[in-house]
């Protein structure tokens, strides 16, 4: 146990509050760079540390927080990346008392990790890796990964931290007032995955007050048993005479503490506009709180970027939908090769909406390159839908590879009690934090006797342990043999799934329709097997779910074993259904559709592969671009706006429609390079002096594009004499403006002064994290923005309309 490890078992610790904003009022320039100060003015670092040991805080936290290479690329600085950071925990250890901590503070590159940016997996832990490096060298006592939006950057700056020292990890996110990131990740799915990673505390910071941060660790506490950390703002930031002011007094900071103690938060702090005295409050009203806790309950989850599924011994049975693998599909076999995803994604679809809660992805087969194609599945099925994953390969490189295109915790299919496969696939479950499913066979084959896979069963669980994953992310497959050939171990296995469930405690999976393979109606015998293996305690089935039979089976007997309380979902899904068989994936059957709604699917689906032969096709029945346009991809594009706004998808699913729609209008541009269509209006985009944070001003120009308008993008720390004579060179009808930081949101009132003042009539619009529709009134924006899908709806609105 480390030395942090045991002061948070034994009481609540404080960390200290907001350092930018002190930074600026002890002569940090607007638009400069807050690390580069651990150089020339080590003083003030110094000094605002020891403002926060003298108010109590048992943790400071380094002046590093972009300390990255991306980040320190934006000044000049890259190649600082080393002496930066080790200056940065040096300045803090001189401040800190012999019982404090230092605490190595990591934000995020400002970059997104493919395919909804541009940087790869490896390049994003090599990036944290550095840093992080730097910062352990120098002599941390812990790192803290903060602010983050994308729980795959997330995820690398883990596996980068794990990979350069051992020190504990702090994990946190920032959640808007809906309770999700911006990429759409809610809190439990955040937890599940960095649970999984085995980080040391898990919480989040900025973006809410008190009452906001509180309720995102309450719902983190419902999926991980983890000590939690509140880091929240000094309330929401409000516009007082042109300042930003974060309005939450010390005492307003410590109404929760009851609470977050309850929810064994171990680690109280502040981020924005939070002073030394907000935490000296805070060391003040945790003296004589409770210092022992108890660890929750574990249970076992599995997450996507966007949902969580609770998996084992406490769960339902869980239903893998089977269809995304190529043994007997030679349709999804010449996919495979030939770099396509429209399979992958439609099964994907298909098998969620008739019941499945898992999805397996297997891509093996004779001239596949496995790793790339496992790859671009699982990009493609996490961009059709939210289901959690069930990555299916023997192959440790494949693996690798599918585990970090993953967003959340996924299950392996799987590792067997063979020494080789133990040695290489329990070390990838560890780094990538999945979960696994053991095959009870080992180096002597599949063993005779249920007593016999019992035995393989604990081999796996004891390597399981001895690795560092806990048994409950552990579900052994007590393997189904074909009926035809050794009728008499059908038994057996189900024997097998009761004895490992009584005596290892493990949750179990079946491949069910094995049973049937080689007989005719099999069907019939796969949903009797089923049912008497749920009967025997299964908790994880891989199963066709659009096999109506099957699922018959499942609905009916979670009533009789009375796991469908009020059989309310039996109720739900049968009554009012014709009282007649129905035929296997009858309900799925798709119905002849114009050309034009063909196009909208696709641009919903995000179907890159599937959008330009249906464009050609639309162009060979006669139809122009505009028609193409307006009369099949917009409405698409629109109905993805409306999903959107409902949280039915989210920015991943967002982006990856405006990559199809790129692609439609590329093909469009190729073969009609003289009929564009007309623009719906020309729009200058910029990210205001000062701030250097265009990630959300990027996503708009994208959708902007993609709707019909002609974008200039001037980029990122534009000046206001910049933007004018740049919207006054290319006559814009709008100018846009993007701040994330609240020391240069005011710069978009010197803008629109500056519009006015030399005449220039075009409408405005203003958006990022810290902007206000009250901030866009006060300063005369014509368009306020929480959002890309917004962004456009408003300006198309106001353009249509003037």
């Amino acid at each position: 146990m480390s030395r942090f490890s045991e002061a948070i078992s034994q009481r609540v610790l404080v960390l200290d509050g907001a350092m930018g904003t002190l930074l600026q009022e002890r002569g940090l320039r607007p638009g400069g760079c807050p690390e580069e100060m651990n150089r020339s003015a080590p003083d003030v670092v110094i000094g605002i540390h020891s403002a926060y040991a003298a108010a109590g805080a048992d943790i400071l936290v380094s002046n590093s927080f972009g300390g990255n290479r991306p980040k320190l690329a934006h000044y000049g600085l890259e190649n600082q990346v080393d002496e930066l950071n080790r200056r940065a925990v040096e300045l803090a250890r001189k401040a800190s008392t012999s019982q404090g901590f230092v605490c190595g503070s990591v934000g995020p590159t400002g970059r997104f990790v493919e395919p909804v940016g541009d940087c790869g997996f490896q390049e994003m832990v090599d990036i944290f890796a550095e840093q992080i490096e730097a910062l352990a060298t120098a002599g941390a006592d812990l790192i803290s990964l903060e602010t983050f939006l994308d729980i795959r950057e997330l995820k690398a700056a883990v596996i980068a931290c794990r990979q350069v020292c051992d020190l504990p990890i702090i994990a946190q996110m920032t959640f808007d007032d809906a309770g999700r990131t911006v990429l759409g990740t809610p809190p439990e799915a955040a937890a599940v995955t960095l649970d999984g990673l085995q980080v040391d505390v898990i919480g989040s910071n900025c973006g809410l007050g008190i009452d906001g941060i509180h309720d995102v660790l309450a719902r983190m506490r419902v999926v991980t048993d983890r000590p939690l950390i509140a880091q929240a703002n000094a309330g929401l930031p409000v516009l007082v005479d042109g300042q930003t002011v974060f309005p939450a007094s010390p005492q307003e900071m410590t109404a929760y503490h009851e609470r977050l103690v309850a929810l064994v938060v171990r680690v109280m702090g502040g981020c924005c506009g939070t002073t030394p005295e907000h935490i000296r409050a805070i060391k003040q009203a945790l003296a004589g709180s409770p210092t022992s806790w108890q660890k929750p309950q574990r249970r076992s989850f599995l997450s996507s970027r966007s949902q969580v599924v609770e998996v084992g011994r406490g769960a339902p049975c869980r239903l893998i939908g089977e269809r995304i693998n190529p043994t007997g599909k030679k349709g999804y076999t010449e996919e495979l090769r030939s770099g396509k995803t429209a399979y992958v994604r439609r099964e994907a679809v298909e098998q969620v909406a008739v019941g499945a809660h898992l999805l397996d992805i297997n891509c093996g087969a004779p001239g596949v390159d496995e790793p790339a194609a496992l790859e671009r599945a699982v990009f493609a099925v996490t961009g059709a839908c939210m289901a959690p994953l069930v990555l299916d390969s023997s192959d440790p490189v494949a693996l690798e590879r599918g585990l970090q295109a993953a967003d959340g915790k996924v299950l392996i299919n799987s590792v067997s009690g063979e020494e080789k496969s133990l040695r290489t696939i329990l070390p990838l479950a560890r780094r990538y934090g999945a979960a696994v499913i053991g095959l009870t066979l080992d180096e002597r084959g599949i063993p005779e006797t249920a007593e016999g896979r019992v035995e393989v069963a604990a081999k796996i669980r004891d390597a399981c342990l001895a690795i560092g994953l806990s048994e409950q992310d552990l579900l052994i497959d007590c393997l189904t043999l074909t009926v035809s050939a050794e009728q008499g171990r059908a038994m057996e296995s189900l024997r097998a799934l009761r004895l490992v469930r009584d005596q290892l405690g493990l949750a179990t999976v079946l491949g069910v329709s094995n049973i049937s393979f080689g007989l005719p109606a099999r069907p019939v015998l796969s949903a009797a097997f089923f049912s008497m293996a749920l009967e025997a305690g299964l908790k994880a089935a891989i199963i066709n779910p659009k096999d109506e039979r099957m699922m018959d089976a499942f609905r009916a007997s979670q009533v009789l074993l009375g796991h469908d309380l009020r059989a309310e979902e039996y109720i739900a899904f049968y009554a009012g259904r014709a009282e007649q068989p129905v035929a296997p994936e009858s309900r799925l059957q798709r119905t002849e559709l114009g050309l034009r709604e063909l196009l909208s699917r696709a641009i919903i689906a995000g179907d890159v592969d599937g959008v330009v032969p249906l464009v050609a096709a639309a162009l060979d029945e006669g139809l122009d671009s505009l028609t193409i346009s307006n009369e099949g991809l917009l409405p698409g594009l629109e109905e993805v706006g409306r999903r959107f706004a409902d949280n039915r998808v989210f920015l991943p699913q967002v982006m990856r429609s405006a990559e199809t729609m790129q692609a439609a209008f590329a093909h469009l541009k190729q073969t009609m390079p003289g009929d564009e269509g007309p623009k719906l209006g020309k729009i200058l985009m910029a990210t205001v002096e000062g701030d250097i944070h265009d990630i959300g001003k990027n996503i708009v120009c994208t959708l902007l594009e993609n709707h019909g308008f002609e974008v200039i993008d001037l980029g990122k720390n534009v000046s206001a004499a910049k933007i004018l004579a740049e919207a006054q060179k290319h006559r814009v009808d709008a100018v846009g403006l993007s701040a994330l930081m609240t020391t240069t949101i005011q710069q978009m009132d010197r803008v629109l002064e500056q519009l006015q003042q030399a005449g220039v009539k075009v409408f405005t619009m203003v958006g990022g994290a810290v902007v206000t529709q009250d901030y866009a009134d006060r300063i005369g924006a014509d368009i306020y923005a929480r959002d890309a899908l917004e962004a456009v709806a408003k300006i198309k609105r106001l353009l249509a309309g003037g």
